[in-house]
C-alpha cells in the first residue's frame, strides 16, 4: 500500500530486547493528502530508520504493509513503512490522456451531438 501526505511527527527511537536480539523502531505520523485529511501513523524498524532523511513539514510517499496481531484476546493493528521517499514538490508534468473505453477511444472535436442526454 502506498499513502501520500506530509509528515507532522517524527517520534524518537524506541530500542529493546527480545528472544530474538536488540531491535528498534521509530513512528512518524503524516497528514494525507485525501479529500478528507487524515493523521496516520507509521512504524519503520531495524536498519529502514537510518534511511529515513525526512523532517517534520516534508512531504512524502510512504510503502507499508498493515500488520495485525493478537494480545490477551484483544488485536492490535500496525502499518509497518518498508520505504519512505520524498515526494516531488512543485508542477508536474503530466501527459494528457485520451479516454478509453472496451477499445474505442473519445475525443472532443468541438462538435455538439444531437443526443437528449
Amino acid at each position: 500500500m502506498e499513502l501520500t501526505g506530509q509528515i507532522t511527527v517524527v517520534n524518537p527511537i524506541v530500542s529493546g530486547e527480545s528472544k530474538n536480539g536488540t531491535w528498534k523502531k521509530q513512528d512518524f505520523v503524516i497528514l494525507t493528502d485525501a479529500q478528507y485529511p487524515k493523521n496516520v501513523c507509521f512504524s519503520l524498524w531495524g536498519d529502514k530508520i537510518s534511511k529515513l532523511e525526512s523532517v517534520a513539514g516534508d512531504k512524502v510517499i510512504v510503502s507499508f504493509d498493515l500488520e495485525s496481531r493478537e494480545s490477551n484476546g484483544r488485536w492490535f493493528t500496525e502499518a509497518k513503512a518498508w520505504m519512505v521517499k520524498k515526494a516531488q514538490t512543485g508542477k508536474q508534468e503530466t501527459e494528457e490522456l485520451t479516454p478509453f473505453v472496451d477499445g474505442m477511444t473519445f475525443t472532443d472535436d468541438g462538435k455538439e451531438d444531437d443526443l437528449p442526454f
